[in-house]
């Protein structure tokens, strides 16, 4: 989401204190979760007296609660031709609501220290929700308001209007942004996830009040809600809270129906022309949905060939032995509707010709030999050591367990998943690499002024 600047708005002693407070709690919590092991939580189902249910784990050594919920939608339902709306709608969702105007929901914001934020994605529309128990009621009651009542104001809308096409601006001008945009419509033409995910200048300068109402009303719907909630609360309060939060939405989600799609084949090379110093590239394959039994296997791929930082072959072959590029990475994306490989390198433009060939040939190496034991161990070893980061505060846990919840896999994921990791073999990952790493599918998008670029790299 675009980022919005906030001025003029009343600073008082009771607010800083309140702000002070909020934010010791959350020092002291992320110490204390720290000491909690993952495996050791206990997540409960809670169902409201209005049947929507939610994940939670009880903290009650801090007086924090934090929430994450999805609705399923995200800006795949952006319509033809009104790219953004979802971006422009998450922008929206605190600039007023109920009976307050913009500048009088964030003063009550401000007033119980409320974190609330919303943002979308390919597949889903995000919330996230923190506050002081003292606070409680008062910060859900803004949070009632805004997921259930936005109210989308003229000049609300004209004020956020503006800084979505400034940020468009800058974003034009930004070559890593480019790529990502330029890859996705390369690899998936004529489909959802091939357009502009926050839209562009022409498309976001038609959204309208209703655009944005009509959205809320197909896309906010019990029937695609998932929610965890960590922090000190109990199943009865949570239930009510629940439904005071939910209950007056939709029963069912009204969502155009998105295609299941691989990435296009055959490769391509798409070069977008930039007066910058340093050519970006992006680059991608089709990847390996997540619950196919291979995903782990995958998963454990990626972080040898590059996804593990600094211990990764690519940054080892790419800028370690022959100094071509600063950062260079890979990841696993597995969307609702597609799944895919990809990663990045940015380099000099006399450099992008050659970091591309290193790359492609470090893609076909694993794809051919796969790792080699000591690298299959040393990336269990760290993925299943730096598993309990993810836990180590009430909002980390909260964010696991909401993805947990959407990618349909249990609670007792929490449990399963480092055995899962260590029971990956050499002939797991090889697998997996020779379904992936096709290189003759390879999508690149490279923009600035490369030299020495051909057309198949």
């Amino acid at each position: 989401m675009g980022g919005k600047r906030r001025q003029g708005l009343s600073h008082t002693l009771s607010t800083h204190l309140t702000v002070l407070a909020l934010v010791s709690a959350l020092l002291f919590g992320a110490a204390a979760m720290h000491a909690t092991s993952a495996s050791a939580m206990e997540i409960k189902t809670v169902k409201s007296p209005g049947g929507i249910e939610a994940w939670l784990v009880e903290e009650h050594s801090v007086p924090l609660m934090a929430m994450r919920f999805a609705f399923e939608g995200g800006n795949s339902q952006d319509p033809d031709g009104k790219e953004g709306v979802a971006n422009f709608l998450t922008a929206m969702m605190d600039e007023g609501a109920g009976d307050l105007t913009a500048i009088e929901f964030q003063e009550r914001m401000e007033e119980f220290a409320v974190r609330m934020a919303f943002e979308d994605s390919r597949d889903s529309l995000y919330g996230s929700f923190e506050t002081l128990t003292a606070n409680r009621d008062e910060a859900v009651e803004l949070l009632r308001l805004a997921v259930t009542k936005p109210r989308f104001d003229a000049d609300a809308v004209e004020r956020i209007r503006g800084q979505l096409l400034t940020s468009l601006a800058f974003a034009a001008k930004d070559p890593d942004r480019v790529a990502a945009r330029e890859w996705f419509a390369a690899a998936f033409p004529g489909h959802p996830y091939g357009r502009p995910a926050t839209g562009t200048p022409e498309s976001v300068a038609k959204i309208t009040r209703e655009d944005l109402k009509t959205y809320h009303k197909r896309v906010f719907a019990k029937d695609t809600l998932k929610v965890a909630v960590v922090g000190d609360i109990d199943a009865e309060t949570l239930g009510k809270l629940l439904d005071k939060v939910f209950g007056d939405l939709p029963d069912k989600a009204q969502l155009e129906p998105v295609p299941f799609i691989e990435p296009k084949k055959g490769g391509n090379l798409r070069v977008v022309e930039m007066p910058v110093p340093q050519s970006v590239a992006t680059f991608g394959l089709a990847g390996i949905p997540r619950k196919d039994p291979d995903f782990i296997p995958a998963f454990v791929m990626n972080h040898i060939l590059g996804g593990g930082g600094f211990s990764s072959r690519l940054m080892e072959e790419v800028r370690e032995k022959r100094g071509l590029a600063y950062s260079v990475y890979s990841y696993l994306q597995p969307y609702q509707h597609a799944a895919i490989f990809a990663g990045g390198v940015a380099t000099k433009n006399e450099e992008i010709g050659q970091s591309l060939k290193v790359i492609r040939a470090e893609l076909e190496r694993m794809a051919t030999d796969g790792p080699t034991p000591e690298e299959l161990e040393s990336a269990k070893s760290y993925l299943i050591g730096s598993y309990p980061l993810r836990f180590d505060t009430n909002a980390k846990i909260a964010n696991q367990l909401l993805g947990i919840m959407q990618d349909g896999l249990g609670k007792d994921y929490v449990d399963k998943r480092n055995a899962l990791i260590e029971a990956v073999t050499l002939e797991d990952v090889k697998r997996a690499a020779k379904r992936i790493l096709s290189t003759d599918n390879l999508i690149m998008t490279v923009v600035g002024q490369p030299k020495n670029l051909k057309e198949r790299i």
